[in-house]
């Protein structure tokens, strides 16, 4: 038998977020978001595969996905840790 990998509200998150347009992702993750940063990998399943960006800092996260939706006037997602 074929084993599935598990399917949860990460994935969702990220299948919504690939049917609404959202090819790219800037990320500046923690260890809290870690569901999300697999479901993120997982995501190249998806009809709609999207690209994650890894940052090194919030702020280069916000300015990048900022910058990316001015210049391919197409809106991007952020993922930042949880203290931010």
């Amino acid at each position: 038998t074929v084993l599935m990998a598990r399917y949860g509200a990460a994935d969702k998150v990220w299948e919504e977020l690939s049917i609404s347009g959202i090819r790219v992702c800037f990320a500046n993750p923690g260890t809290t978001e870690m569901p999300l940063v697999e479901a993120l990998n997982r995501c190249s399943s998806f009809n709609r595969p999207m690209r994650p960006v890894l940052c090194l800092h919030e702020t280069v996260a916000t300015g990048a996905a900022d910058g990316y939706a001015r210049m391919a006037r197409h809106p991007s997602c952020v993922l930042l840790h949880l203290g931010v």
